[in-house]
Formats: C-alpha cells, structure tokens, sequence
C-alpha cells in the first residue's frame, strides 16, 4: 500500500502548525495562566518553549521523517529493537487519552458556538443569563454525550478524507481563517475600557514574581508547552512521516512553534480585556475547566452586539479545535494501517467507535471540571504522559539514532541545519531530557519534599541511567 504524502510544504506546515494551535492555546491557555500567575507564568512558558519546544519538535520531526510510518513502526524499525516498538503503542494510547477529553470540550464548543448563533436570529443564547449555572447543567450528562459525538463524527470525516484530500485541505482553510478572526477580535477587545489592567496583567514581565512562584508554575508551563505544541504524543511524528526529503526542519520547526505561539498570545489579548472590562478578576472567577464558558459568557452578555461577537469568537475555537483533534485520531489511525494493513476507512471506523466510548466517559461523569474523570485526564494525567512521551524521543534521538539523527536534520536544511546538528543532539540527548525529568518531579510535589538540590541530583541521576540503558554504538557520545 502506497504511503500518502503531503501535496505542498505549505500544507505540511499549516497541518503541523493547526494541530500544535488548538484547544491548548484558546482554551487551556487563558485558565491556566490566570491560576498560575498571568505574566509570570508566560514569561516560564515562552521560555520552555523556545528552550524545549523547538528542539522536541525537531526530535519527533526526525523520527518522523527517517521512519516514514506511525511512531511504533518509526521506533521499532529505527532502533532494531521491538521494546521501542512497544514503546511506540504508548503514544497511540496517549492520543486516545487526549482526545477523549478533548472531543468533549470540542462539544461545549459546538454547542455554544450553535447557540450564539442563534442568537443572531432570535432570543439571546440561554447561556448569557447564568452562565455558570448553564455550564453546570450542559458539560455533563446526555447533551454533553451527543455534542461530544458530533464534534468527533466532524473530526472523523476530515481524517476519513486522507492526508491531502482530508487533513491538509482542511487545516488550509481553517488556520487562516483563526488567524484572521482572532486579529480581529483582539483589536476589538482592545478598545474595551480595562484593556490596560489586562494587558498589564497578562503581558508585564515581573521578576520578582517570576523567582517567587517558578516552581510552582514550571509543572503547568511545562505541560501547557509540550500540549500546544503536539509534543510526547507522537503527533508530529506521524506528520512528519508524510513529509519528504527537501525540507528544511529547523526552519519548519520554527514556523510552527511561531503561529503557535502567536495564536495563544492573540488568545489572551481577546480574553483578558473582555473579563477586565467587566472588574472580572480572571484568577478568582471560574477557575478550571469552565473559565473560559463562564467567564466569557458572562461577558459576552453585557457588550453591544455580544452575540455577534461570541459567535465569531466561538466560531475561531470550533476550527482550532478540529485542526487539532484530527491529527489525534491520526495517530492511531496511521498505526492500524501501518502496522496492520487496514484500509483508512476502516482504521478511521474502529478508532472513532474506540473514542466514542472513552470519550463518553469524560462526556457523562457529573463531576466533570472537578477532580474526577474528567478533571484527572485533562489535567495531571495529560501533562505527565506528555512530558514522558518528549523525554523518551528525546532519548531515542540522542542515544539510539545518534549520528543518524544528525544526518537526517542535515537533510534538506542547508548550512543552517549542518551548523546547529551536533549542538541540537547533545541538548536533546542530555540537557532536555533532565530538565523534563526535574518537571515530573516538581509536577507530583516530590520537590517540595525532597528540597531542591536532592531533586535536581534525582533527575540528574535518572537521566543518566537512562542515557547507559539506552547508548548504541550508533550514538554520538
């Protein structure tokens, strides 16, 4: 069977690039940085971005394109060694976990976009009166169940539709139009009076901050990064293994972490001045899951033309969303037709009904937002299988591919690529891989416990036993 490629490096770039810009910077983004901080925490997050963002987008590009197929034949096929290949299936079932949730919160999206809408035409959308209680009786239960399979069927006709003709005709249309309409609306909400306390608080750089409240913000930045960016979940892996032999990956790689970045930081400038201008406090109103329903809604219902505007805005979250969730269901898509020769349609039939029903259970659980199901998956369990995902390619690049690794990112890149290659796998294969490991420590409170030079001497200390575990004669150190 005839592995499919991407049509143009534009396409390439605009999937890549759509799937990194989802939920995570529209959705996730503006709650998590208002309980971790606001500038604080963006300050912690673009660093790890550009830190550990890019090189990790480098490291699943590599796989990627050097194994042409999904993340468990890539590793299997590359190392020699079917344990990476079982490693592999770690990611199929990451994705499964991520989109589980995430096609539930593509629901509330749908239905809220549905009913601003609506609101164009008639009555004004039921959620503007009492946001909060509307969000409570709507993000669980049998509503929450249909719109959760709604936004999934969505999602399965674009991976339905294959590389060219689903995903990349897809996320051309809908990168653009996110990119337009959330300009357009952070121009708006600039005009809005509180703009400046909002600016303030999201965008002012404030060190003393920073150093008070680093490691407490360092677990979500962390895990806020590498979700925003596709990482540890094998995603770009498999996009990258549709790509071909003239690219430039590192410049790709920055594109990619450049609209993402972009997107999340428009996020913010739309979000914050709508709750400031109302005296809304975003650190203390609706925190989790919910924020950015019930604050927004609440805002939406006190500004002229409020249903215009949330339809517009809703409308941006619908595509960002759907860009994102498809290259989820592709992951474990490209796995059943790469490893077990089953036909698209088929492999894409037997993941949605997979999805339907984990995904039913994060849709159903009442106390969703909270600390059961579905506040679990979406949360701690999402950012530890990210960030142990990105630590195991990390590895894989630097000590299992070695100077493969280096020839491949030389491929297509020119002197730019040939400049940074060495440098690359020696960040990769040593520097990043503790740093990660020093975050899944912080994440489970383990370096409040253990102080921090016993926790960087832990990571330091798992990172290279790790290292000697996993040193082929193949490896550049």
């Amino acid at each position: 069977m005839a592995r499919e490629t991407w049509a143009t490096r534009v396409g390439f770039i605009l999937a890549a690039a759509g799937s990194a810009v989802g939920l995570g910077n529209i959705w996730r983004f503006p709650w998590v940085t208002a309980e971790n901080g606001g500038s604080a925490f963006l300050a912690v997050y673009l660093g790890i971005v550009l830190v550990v963002g890019v090189p990790g987008l480098l490291a699943e590009f590599v796989i990627g394109r050097r194994g042409k197929q999904s993340p468990v034949g890539a590793l299997r096929d590359l190392s020699g060694s079917r344990t990476w290949g079982l490693w592999g299936v770690f990611y199929v079932i990451t994705a499964i976990a991520l989109i589980s949730f995430y096609s539930v919160v593509g629901g509330w999206i749908l239905r809220y976009f549905g009913e601003s809408a609506l609101g164009l035409v008639g009555a004004q959308p039921a959620y503007f009166a009492a946001p909060g209680q509307y969000f409570g009786g709507v993000a669980a239960g049998l509503d929450a169940l249909a719109f959760h399979l709604l936004f999934l069927a969505l999602t399965a006709l674009v991976v339905f539709g294959g590389v060219r003709r689903g995903i990349e005709l897809g996320t051309k249309v809908m990168m653009p139009a996110v990119l337009v309409l959330l300009i357009g609306l952070a121009v708006w909400a600039g005009a809005r009076s509180g703009a400046a306390e909002a600016y303030a608080f999201y965008l002012r750089f404030d060190v003393a901050t920073v150093r008070a409240n680093f490691f407490d913000v360092l677990g979500p930045a962390a895990g806020q990064a590498l979700f925003t960016l596709s990482l540890g979940a094998g995603t770009m892996i498999t996009y990258a293994s549709y790509i071909d032999e003239d690219r430039s990956l590192p410049f790709d790689a920055t594109v990619i972490a450049i609209l993402n970045t972009l997107v999340g930081v428009l996020a913010g400038l739309v979000v914050f001045p709508l709750l400031f201008s109302l005296g809304v406090d975003p650190a203390q109103t609706a925190p989790g899951p919910g924020a950015l329903f019930v604050g927004l809604a609440g805002a939406f219902a006190q500004l002229p033309a409020g249903a215009l505007v949330a339809t517009a805005f809703f409308g941006v979250v619908v595509l960002a969303a759907l860009s994102s969730s498809i290259s989820m269901l592709e992951i474990p898509v490209s796995f059943l037709v790469d490893e077990y020769g089953l036909g698209r349609r088929r492999a894409v039939a037997l993941v949605t009904l997979a999805v339907v029903v984990t995904g039913g259970v994060c849709a159903i659980n009442p106390t969703v937002g909270g600390t059961a199901v579905f506040g679990f998956v979406a949360g701690p369990l999402v950012d530890t299988l990210l960030t142990a995902g990105l630590a195991a390619v990390l590895l894989f690049v630097g000590w299992v591919m070695g100077h493969d690794a280096i020839s491949e990112l030389r491929a297509g890149g020119g002197d730019l690529s040939a400049a940074i290659a060495t440098p690359w796998l020696l960040a990769v294969g040593v520097v990043l891989p503790v740093f990660l490991v020093f975050t899944l420590l912080t994440t489970f409170g383990l370096s409040g416990s253990l102080g921090f030079w016993p926790t960087v001497l832990v990571a330091v200390l798992v990172g290279a036993a790790a290292v000697a575990g996993l040193r082929t004669e193949r490896a550049l150190v």
